[in-house]
């Protein structure tokens, strides 16, 4: 594809518009760590929310729901809408005890709740496995995206577009902290969302597709492997059951609280807690939260799904995008490539304007990841038990020094790659088993750092167990792989909560009134905490309230969520009875933010 003047305008207009306000920050960033990682804890809920989204809205997200609608139909998006649950469990849960920790990066948690040699070396392998190995796999995914886009696009090899992301994103994670990223995303998050829209209106006006009623004619009148129904919301439980159970049964049963995931980890963690932890009081990383999920599953999911659609019309097998695109490296070919090859039908102007808000999503969640890894990395890791004495300045020079090499490292890591799919379901794999421990440490005081410890090994050792025998010829479906990776987790663990050396009785009590967790888990811990009545009254959480507000938030994000598409499956009474259910489960949400709030006692 070639770009008209008028693209190239608008590109480096999108680029500078981005990246110029951020560079105001570097002095501030540069101060100290506070700064640099957590922006002064003063950042304001709408701001932390926006940031939340625009992490999560990379380069690689719509090839990923494009890759997943054409391979497992609409249906198939549950294996993350499923994870809604945990999102709005966050907010009525924990997002007020992670503000109240009042630590820097979610790892210095581990030695705020656990005591000992073992709080010490969950925090340091943690700082390791997340901050690099995770951390790695993650940002080589949006890069993969980012290299077949250019490849498609552009016809670039992956070097040149992995030299062209890494100095835009290298030279301001460096040089802005997190304050810049958070300006970044703000600006991101609008030119992103003007793009896709864009992108789908054109995907559906090509004369292949012939608008949006003939769309869904056309794709309602395919049938995919199985029988496969591209339109429904739902899967099929009659005719392909076992697609069912991997793409709905498993995320709504088991996923959503039994995996750690990037942005959807059990209890809030990573760059959410980030977030979080750099919001200004406990009600902005609340609101901020809230705000996060329902932009994450309903703002932004249909754009992606109609280009995905309307890419079965146009590109309805892989041989079609190879003929379209002959100097397309056959390497890269996937379902996941089918969105960057719809976007030949932007019209100049907004083809530049596509390619701006690529550049800019793809930078809102590498800026993240590099500062992010690199707050593991030099807080968590190199200044807890490498250098303990240096100056901030020190502190800030090695996390820019972490932010260089991370790019290097997950730029090698996008040559073992294939598909954004594909990577997707190994940080699923890896991270099984282990979502449970992240729930209950906040709320029983018998988790210990040996509880997370062997909930890390057993979850690494039976995933290695699995591939072998794979390797050999023994196979586990995914949905029988899941849960009974989670069931040795949980055991091995719920055993060390009882059999390993307990948490320090001084560490609990302390941790206890600087977080006042709730529930019946902390009642001998509460009774020799000998707090005053106010200060119990801090510690006020109306559980049943919280689990209404839980229900009726998930409810309010569907019910949104699959309103919007009736609405343009053209599915009118269904549209309207779901708008019903939205009003109605949104009210109960306000009441319910209020009544759970510890200044309701």
């Amino acid at each position: 594809m070639h770009l008209q003047a008028l693209d190239w305008v608008i590109i480096i207009g999108s680029i500078l518009v981005c990246f110029i306000p951020a560079l105001f920050f570097a002095k501030r960033a540069g101060q100290n760590t506070a700064e640099f990682f957590g922006s002064g804890r003063s950042v304001p809920w709408w701001l932390a929310g926006i940031s939340m989204v625009a992490t999560t809205f990379s380069s690689d997200t719509p090839n990923l729901v494009t890759d997943i609608v054409r391979r497992t139909g609409v249906a198939g998006n549950w294996v993350w809408w499923a994870f809604a649950l945990m999102g709005v469990a966050t907010v009525f849960f924990y997002a007020r005890l992670w503000r109240r920790s009042g630590v820097l990066t979610d790892l210095e948690f581990y030695e705020l709740r656990y005591s000992g040699t073992a709080a010490k070396a969950v925090r340091g392998f943690r700082a390791l496995y997340l901050g690099l190995f995770f951390n790695c796999m993650i940002m080589a995914t949006v890069n993969l995206a980012a290299v077949k886009i250019g490849g498609i696009l552009f016809g670039l090899p992956r070097w040149q577009t992995l030299l062209g992301v890494g100095v835009l994103n290298v030279v301001f994670a460096t040089h802005a902290g997190l304050w810049g990223v958070l300006v970044i995303d703000m600006i991101q998050f609008f030119i992103m969302m003007s793009a896709i829209v864009a992108a789908a209106y054109f995907a559906v006006m090509t004369p292949e597709v012939g608008g949006l009623t003939s769309l869904i004619t056309k794709v309602s009148a395919m049938t995919g492997p199985g029988g496969l129904n591209y339109m429904n919301f739902l899967p099929d439980f009659s005719s392909n059951w076992d697609l069912a159970v991997a793409v709905f049964i498993m995320p709504i049963a088991v996923q959503w609280w039994a995996v750690w995931y990037p942005g959807s980890e059990p209890g809030g963690g990573s760059y959410i807690a980030q977030r979080m932890l750099a919001s200004k009081s406990e009600n902005d990383a609340l609101k901020a939260v809230l705000f996060f999920n329902v932009a994450h599953y309903v703002l932004r999911p249909w754009p992606w799904i109609l280009v995905a659609l309307a890419s079965l019309v146009v590109f309805p097998n892989l041989s079609d995008i190879q003929t379209a695109f002959p100097n397309l490296d056959p390497h890269l070919l996937g379902h996941d490539i089918a969105y960057p090859a719809m976007l030949k039908f932007l019209p100049a102007g907004f083809f530049g304007l596509m390619i701006g808000g690529l550049i800019a999503a793809n930078s809102s969640t590498i800026l993240t990841h590099l500062n992010w890894g690199a707050s593991y990395l030099v807080h968590d890791f190199y200044r807890r038990f490498i250098k303990v004495d240096a100056t901030e300045k020190h502190y800030v020079f090695a996390g820019r020094i972490a932010t260089i090499g991370l790019f290097v490292a997950s730029s090698g890591t996008v040559y073992l790659l294939d598909s954004a799919k594909d990577t997707f379901d190994i940080i699923l794999q890896v991270g099984a088993g282990t979502g449970l421990i992240y729930l209950a440490r906040w709320f029983w005081w018998r988790v210990n750092a040996w509880c997370e410890i062997v909930a890390m090994s057993s979850s690494l050792v039976v995933s290695i167990v699995l591939l072998v025998m794979a390797k050999n010829g023994v196979h586990f479906s995914p949905h029988t792989a899941l849960p009974l990776t989670v069931a040795v987790t949980t055991v091995c663990w719920v055993a060390a909560a009882y059999l390993a050396p307990q948490t320090d009785r001084q560490t609990l009590v302390a941790f206890y009134k600087k977080v006042r967790p709730a529930g019946p888990g902390w009642a001998s811990v509460r009774r020799e905490a000998n707090l005053t009545p106010a200060e119990e009254a801090t510690t006020y959480f109306n559980m049943p309230m919280a689990l209404l507000g839980w229900s009726a938030g998930c409810a309010m994000i569907w019910s949104s969520l699959f309103a919007t598409g009736a609405y343009l499956y053209g599915r009118t009474s269904q549209a309207l009875i779901l708008s019903v259910v939205f009003l109605v489960s949104a009210s109960i949400v306000a009441i319910a933010l209020r009544k759970t709030a510890p200044d309701q006692a």
